[in-house]
């Protein structure tokens, strides 16, 4: 039973949490940016060069009939937004906790740190 409650509290409370949640939020993030890509940005700054090409998707482009080199740049894109929607969400998360952590009490201090204090100010005198 011991190492029944010691797993259930690791599932809980540790990061196996933490990482499904992750994964879970993950998945949704991705079809959000996919959906950007092919909803929006990609009608707005590729279709005028799909168009020239004759082509519906960016996916559609092929060379030689059988390279679709359209799949690998739409990739590129998706991996390229994804990338710089996870920096602003880090970037924004870093500075929540810089802020936290400025605003934070300075701790009290502890015995031996007041003993110290009150030394250090006898020697001065």
């Amino acid at each position: 039973m011991g190492a029944l409650k010691e797993f259930k509290e690791f599932a809980i409370h540790g990061n196996v949490l933490d990482l499904s949640i992750g994964v879970v939020i993950g998945a949704s993030f991705s079809k959000i940016v996919s959906s950007f890509i092919e909803d929006i940005i990609t009608p707005m700054l590729l279709k005028p060069a799909l168009n020239a090409a004759h082509l519906s998707k960016l996916e559609d482009l092929t060379l030689m009939g059988t390279v679709k080199y359209g799949n690998f740049i739409a990739t590129i894109i998706y991996f390229i937004m994804i990338a710089a929607a996870l920096f602003l969400v880090i970037k924004a998360i870093n500075k929540a906790k810089n802020k936290e952590a400025t605003m934070a009490p300075p701790a009290e201090l502890t015995t031996t740190e007041k003993l110290l204090t009150e030394i250090r100010d006898y020697v001065k005198k």
